[in-house]
């Protein structure tokens, strides 16, 4: 009976070595596998850099240092001639405007022009033109072209247009008051430069 204890216990050993053994093989075999499958692998990378632009557009009321004014109460305060707080009727002040694109701009502008004129100013009548240089009298006037066109395009850096403003008063100009008139140019980027 004591030789049958021994083997026995002796086979359930024999049969944990033996699955020992065969999960031992699989493990060789399984990173034989990986080692094998690991060199088929190839991969390609790809990668693009991306940014934005800048897009912006400056006036100058001297025709030659240009700054931003992006709201209306920081606008540009227009040179109008003397007189220009005492009109009567039949006068007429002038004003000259240059916009450009801001220089760092890398699309063109679609520039739109809106004018408000306030209430109070009944008998004013505020008009411009565009010009080929910048300053503004009666003769520049004259000479000016697109008489208050809605729009105009900067297609450049070295674009410039140069506005020609008028306001002039009629006869139904009432005494004593005063008050603004508002020129709006928007910009809208256009194409890259």
């Amino acid at each position: 009976m004591a030789s049958d204890q021994v083997q026995t216990t002796a086979s359930p050993k024999r049969g944990w070595t033996k699955a020992r053994a065969i999960l031992a093989g699989g493990l060789v075999l399984g990173v034989g596998a990986a080692i094998t499958l690991a060199a088929w692998t190839d991969n390609e990378w790809v990668t693009g850099l991306f940014g934005s632009g800048n897009f912006g557009i400056e006036g100058s009321t001297d025709g030659t240092a240009f700054t931003d004014h992006e709201t209306e109460a920081g606008a540009a305060v227009l040179n109008f001639q003397v007189g220009a707080d005492n009109l009567a009727p039949g006068d007429a002040v002038y004003a000259g405007f240059a916009v450009r694109l801001e220089q760092d701009s890398t699309y063109t502008a679609d520039v739109s022009v809106a004018q408000v004129i306030d209430p109070a100013l009944v008998g004013v009548t505020a008009d411009y033109v565009f010009t080929t240089t910048f300053g503004c009298d009666t003769a520049a006037y004259a000479a000016g072209s697109d008489e208050n066109a809605a729009s105009f395009t900067l297609d450049t850096l070295a674009d410039v247009s140069y506005v020609c403003f008028r306001v002039s008063a009629d006869d139904t100009l009432p005494q004593g008051v005063d008050g603004n008139i508002t020129w709006d140019f928007t910009g809208v980027s256009g194409t890259s430069l």
